[in-house]
């Protein structure tokens, strides 16, 4: 699989390039989030007061969970 001009890389060496990887992809999230900024929701016209009943995948009223 290696060939003799390509040796084949020690731990240290591979853990170095998943860490520059990790430092990369973690540098990239930051812009996304950065640069998406925050999407303003329109108000909801005789909606539920308090959280969102659907917030846990099942439907929440009046403290009773059921599901769909």
């Amino acid at each position: 699989m290696y060939s003799d001009a390509m040796a084949k890389p020690n731990k240290t060496e591979i853990e170095k390039r998943i860490r520059e990887a990790g430092e990369r992809a973690r540098a990239e999230a930051e812009a996304r989030k950065a640069s998406a900024g925050k999407v303003a929701l329109p108000h909801e016209n005789n909606g539920p007061n308090g959280p969102e009943p659907t917030r846990y995948g099942d439907w929440e009223r009046k403290g009773i969970a059921s599901d769909f």
